[in-house]
């Protein structure tokens, strides 16, 4: 989730287009960050539209409450993980929905509030709860997940090529003392990497920091338990637009929709189709939409996104 009042939220006319958004239809934002991707949907909406606002930090839900005041009568906030939708919609007492957008990740005030712990730039307190009434914290994950553990999540989810020697660093490090801080840890890691490493243009800390989050949140398990929820409720020709911002989270959101999109899972070999599946949904376009020259100019924190958008078939 990106994007401040300064700078405009990350593929945001590709999103709005992209949705294809009735006036007097029902839409979700699944992720609402600051607000900027919801406001514009609830402006393009008559009285008889409404918007489903959804955040799991309780900080998003507020800051929206406030930036999306004049528009207050056509919007629920609901304060959740966008991987319990299908939860979220029942307690709601919502069916359908003509659209829903997801912009997965971090958000831009998450990391841009050194107390939350997100950020490898500042010196804060082990965190990187998303949601902060979670227990889980990048605190416990640090100086409690067994080596082995902190080996798989900094390679699978930070896809961190040193993540033997990083791991053993940090295990070396909490024998003598708790890694409290963000900035002590960064050290840790530092400390770990060839001096090739810690030449290369991004910050050594990057990818380490990235694992953890995930871990930390459980982001990639939210996403597909997300995109199996979401599919399901949307109306016919409503459209699910989702943007990810790394490989992990491309690939489940790309995996998904396909497999949607595809229908029938029989092996090739088979002659006639026999699971019955149909195609639930088709991509418009197939391939993904990527940010413009003049958006990464303006925004650099746009430069790996990638935009997937779903239209849903007649049942």
């Amino acid at each position: 989730m990106s994007g401040t009042y300064t700078h405009r939220p990350v593929l945001l006319e590709e999103c709005i287009q992209g949705l294809a958004i009735r006036p007097d239809g029902l839409y979700i934002d699944g992720t609402l960050g600051r607000g900027g991707h919801s406001e514009e949907i609830v402006k393009r909406l008559t009285q008889g539209g409404r918007l489903i606002c959804i955040d799991r930090d309780s900080q998003a839900i507020e800051a929206g409450k406030a930036r999306l005041a004049p528009w207050a009568e056509q919007i629920t906030f609901l304060h959740g993980n966008f991987g319990d939708l299908a939860q979220l919609l029942d307690d709601a007492g919502i069916e359908k929905a003509d659209g829903m957008l997801f912009d997965l990740g971090v958000s831009s005030p998450q990391l841009d509030d050194p107390e939350r712990g997100f950020s490898y730039m500042h010196d804060a307190p082990l965190d990187m709860r998303m949601d902060r009434d979670d227990a889980l914290t990048a605190w416990t994950v640090v100086n409690q997940w067994p080596r082995t553990e902190l080996r798989r999540i900094l390679s699978q989810y930070g896809e961190e090529k040193y993540a033997g020697p990083i791991a053993a660093a940090i295990e070396r490090a909490r024998e003598k003392a708790p890694i409290e801080t963000t900035g002590q840890l960064v050290e840790v890691i530092r400390g770990a990497m060839p001096a090739a490493a810690l030449r290369e243009k991004q910050h050594p800390a990057k990818r380490s920091f990235q694992g953890i989050r995930i871990a930390v949140n459980d982001e990639l398990t939210a996403i597909s338990r997300m995109l199996q929820g979401a599919i399901p409720r949307l109306n016919a020709g409503g459209r699910l637009a989702v943007i990810s911002f790394h490989s992990l989270e491309d690939r489940i959101v790309k995996s998904e929709l396909a497999a949607a999109a595809k229908g029938c899972d029989c092996p090739p070999s088979f002659p006639v189709c026999v699971c019955g599946k149909k195609p639930l949904v088709k991509l418009v376009p197939r391939k993904p939409i990527l940010p413009s020259a003049q958006e990464l100019e303006e925004n650099p924190r746009a430069r790996s996104a990638k935009l997937r958008v779903a239209e849903k078939l007649p049942e």
